[in-house]
């Protein structure tokens, strides 16, 4: 046992070159989601997409949603059986395909199949980079981990959105896209081949101390209605139903991915729509993911200092906030400062919802409780695309799908603040 702690010793100065390999992992997978962020959308009806189809548009979003929703909570479960290094290298083989599906699809089914693989990718390469950080810090590194974790993703789906706005118009817009993917997901599956250490052990040594009261810190409230050896049906329900602050995480999520899916596809449209080109959406949209990014190297340190959930419900709202505000102002400046408050909102509750999952699910079974909020967390990218696809084909209008999901957003942060607990072991511990 004491053999296995002096080895797996946790904490960001101990595993520094694990940790900013992973933080590079997560940085290439944010720049193949990135590439599509700025793209396709505005050149939908070349794919043979007609103009005022909303619900067909989100059809590629909805593919990806559902896809990466089930991959997460698969590939949590996965990695506690045959490690988390296998399953990121398994989601860059699931890469592969796209550059080439983007580039010979002959209608927009075609960019629906390629989300496909996609999903698959994002579900088991950007989970592992997650669960190996938060393996291999100490519970009040948290924050900070998570933070620098979706730093580096969300920082590169702007600049993937920026650098493919500029590319486009120089090579094409498909051949841009497979040159920038294939590259990326090339070089990353190399990276992680030869430089990527699986940190499962990490994870068992400390839930060894747990089980032999040797574990050093502040005791985290690990929920009371689990077995000792719960399955996957079990961790699935209680981390979806049975456990109140899980549920109101879990609801949360799912309406800042509804968000993010307005974003993805009806925010460029909308812009497009008021006369902006590829460049001058791409700036805007990277200013959106830039924002988020960089805003999370301090909204998870401040998450370590005061909470989680604070930062939570404050996000929510200012995400709804912003984008209730976009339809009322004009221009490219405005839509700028939109876009900033609206990466703000989601730097202050998007790693702090994972560092609050992580917070109270016991090592043994923390990576499948990650995965199953993030199945409902990215299952809303579906939820979003659709509903957010009837409300602009019903009504006409890219406006009202704004509208909704600020009221979404609304709604969201109330249910939190009243049903969910602080996660924080020092501010929340078990002793106390």
């Amino acid at each position: 046992m004491f053999a296995a702690e002096a080895v797996y010793v946790r904490g960001i100065r101990a595993n520094l070159h694990q940790f900013v390999q992973q933080a590079i992992q997560v940085f290439f997978v944010g720049l193949v989601i990135g590439m599509e962020r700025n793209v396709l959308p505005v050149l939908s009806q070349d794919f043979g997409v007609p103009k005022g189809s909303f619900l067909y548009l989100m059809s590629f979003v909805v593919s990806f949603g559902f896809v990466k929703g089930i991959l997460n909570f698969a590939a949590g479960r996965l990695s506690e059986r045959i490690g988390r290094k296998k399953v990121l290298l398994l989601g860059w083989l699931a890469a592969i395909p796209i550059p080439f599906m983007i580039l010979y699809a002959t209608s927009w089914w075609g960019i629906v199949i390629a989300n496909v693989f996609l999903g698959i990718n994002q579900g088991f390469a950007w989970s592992m980079t997650v669960t190996s950080k938060v393996d291999i810090t100490r519970a009040e590194q948290r924050g900070f981990a998570t933070g620098v974790n979706e730093f580096a993703g969300y920082a590169a789906v702007g600049i993937g959105g920026l650098a493919t706005g500029y590319l486009a118009p120089i090579h094409g817009p498909r051949e841009a896209l497979f040159g920038f993917s294939l590259v990326v997901i090339l070089t990353a599956m190399l990276i992680a081949f030869f430089l990527i250490k699986e940190t499962l052990p990490w994870a068992e040594a400390e839930s060894t101390q747990h089980a032999n009261d040797t574990y050093a810190g502040h005791r985290p409230r690990f929920p009371k209605e689990v077995s000792a050896y719960p399955g996957t049906w079990e961790i699935f329900t209680l981390v979806s139903f049975r456990h109140p602050t899980f549920r109101a995480l879990c609801q949360a999520g799912i309406a800042n991915k509804v968000a993010d899916a307005l974003l993805w596809v009806l925010f460029p449209v909308f812009l497009h729509d008021h006369g902006l080109d590829l460049v001058q959406i791409g700036w805007i949209t990277a200013v959106y993911g830039m924002v988020w990014g960089a805003s999370q190297l301090l909204t998870g340190v401040f998450s370590d200092i005061v909470g989680r959930k604070k930062p939570i419900v404050a996000g929510l709202w200012l995400l709804g906030l912003g984008i209730a505000s976009v339809p009322l102002v004009h221009g490219m400046t405005a839509w700028t400062i939109m876009a900033a408050i609206m990466g703000i909102g989601m730097a202050l509750l998007y790693p702090n919802l994972i560092a609050s999952i992580a917070d109270i699910s016991h090592p043994k079974w923390r990576s499948s409780a990650l995965g199953t909020y993030r199945y409902w967390r990215d299952t809303g990218y579906a939820i979003g695309a659709i509903s957010l696809g009837l409300v602009a084909q019903w009504t006409h209008s890219v406006e009202k799908a704004f509208w909704f999901t600020a009221i979404i957003l609304g709604i969201s942060g109330f249910y939190l603040a009243l049903r969910a607990e602080e996660t924080h072991p020092r501010l929340n511990s078990a002793v106390s």
